[in-house]
C-alpha cells in the first residue's frame, strides 16, 4: 500500500525513506567476517562439538568418548574405534522490532524517536548480513503487527527497508487509537526465529507497561533480547530554564528534568533483556 504523504510531514528527519536505511550499508564486509562451513542458511559453526552437518574431527577412540559417534567406516578401515565428530550449528538470525506507536512518533529534536530507531535498527541488519546472518523485520503500530521471515543478503534488506519505510508513512498518516503492547509482539517474534537468535526491540521508555515484563521475560529465556531505549534529547539534558506550557486558555511555567532510567533499567535486567540507551 502506498502512502501520500505531503506537506509539513515530508521533511527529513519526520518521514523514513528505504534510501537513507540502505545509505547505512557499510562499504567492505565487517571485520572478522568468515564464511561458515554448514550448508544450513543463517547459522554459524560454533566452536565446540556438537550435532550438526558439517565435520569437525575423525580421530581414535579415547576413554570417554560418546560410542554412539563411532564412525563404522574408519573403526573397519583401522581396526580401531574411531569417532566422528560435527561443527554443532549455532543460529546467526537477527529479528528487528521497531516501536511506531504514539510515545515515538514525537520528538524535540530534527528527528522523530521513530526515525531514529529504524536507523538503529537498519545498521544492526547491514551488521547481520556482512556477516551472513539471517535478518527478519517486525513492526508495530497503534493498528497493529506487521512482518518480514527471515532471509539473508541484500535483497532481504532491501525489503526491510521497504516495510519500515512503508510502517512508518502509515503511523504517521492513522489516527491514533488504543494499540497493543508489546505483549502483543512475543508470539509473532517467537514464530519469527528460532531459539538462540537475537532480537533487537526498538522503543522507548514510555513505551514498556507493567504487563509487557512477562511476555518479553519469555522471548528472553530461550533468545538473547537487546533493548534499545530511544532517548529524546529533552530527556537526556533538558534545557536548564523554564518553559511556557499552555492548553490555549491558561499558561503555566515549569522546568524539565532529566529522565531517570534506573527502575526501569531494573526491571528489564531482571527478566534477562539487555539494555541499551540510545541517545539523540
Amino acid at each position: 500500500m502506498v502512502v501520500s504523504i505531503a506537506g509539513a510531514l515530508n521533511q527529513p528527519g519526520l518521514r523514513l525513506t528505504a534510501g537513507e536505511l540502505l545509505a547505512l550499508r557499510p562499504l567492505a564486509p565487517a571485520a572478522g567476517r568468515h564464511r561458515p562451513a554448514t550448508r544450513r542458511p543463517g547459522a554459524l559453526p560454533a566452536r565446540f562439538p556438537g550435532a550438526g552437518m558439517d565435520l569437525r574431527e575423525l580421530r581414535a577412540w579415547v576413554e570417554g568418548d560418546d560410542p554412539r559417534r563411532i564412525d563404522p567406516s574408519a573403526t573397519a578401515r583401522t581396526g580401531i574405534p574411531h569417532i566422528r565428530s560435527f561443527h554443532e550449528d549455532r543460529d546467526d538470525t537477527t529479528l528487528l522490532i521497531a516501536d511506531f506507536r504514539g510515545p515515538m512518533l514525537w520528538g524535540t529534536g530534527d528527528t522523530l524517536r521513530s526515525v531514529r530507531a529504524a536507523r538503529h535498527l537498519a545498521a544492526i541488519g547491514w551488521q547481520a548480513t556482512m556477516r551472513g546472518g539471517n535478518v527478519a523485520a517486525l513492526v508495530l503500530t497503534e493498528a497493529g503487527l506487521a512482518s518480514l521471515s527471515a532471509g539473508q543478503g541484500d535483497r532481504q534488506m532491501a525489503a526491510v527497508a521497504q516495510m519500515l519505510a512503508g510502517e512508518h508513512d502509515l503511523a504517521l498518516t492513522r489516527h491514533r487509537s488504543e494499540g497493543g503492547g508489546l505483549a502483543a509482539l512475543a508470539g509473532r517474534a517467537a514464530r519469527l526465529v528460532p531459539p538462540g537468535s537475537r532480537i533487537h526491540l526498538a522503543t522507548a521508555p514510555q513505551g514498556i507497561a507493567p504487563d509487557d515484563l512477562s511476555a518479553l521475560a519469555r522471548l528472553a529465556r530461550r533468545r538473547r533480547l537487546i533493548v534499545s531505549l530511544i532517548l529524546d534529547p529533552a530527556e537526556v539534558a533538558p534545557v536548564p530554564r523554564a518553559l511556557a506550557v499552555t492548553d490555549g486558555a491558561a499558561f503555566l511555567m515549569g522546568r524539565l528534568q532529566a529522565l531517570d532510567l534506573g527502575a526501569e533499567l531494573a526491571r528489564l535486567t531482571a527478566i534477562g533483556a539487555q539494555v541499551e540507551q540510545v541517545p539523540s
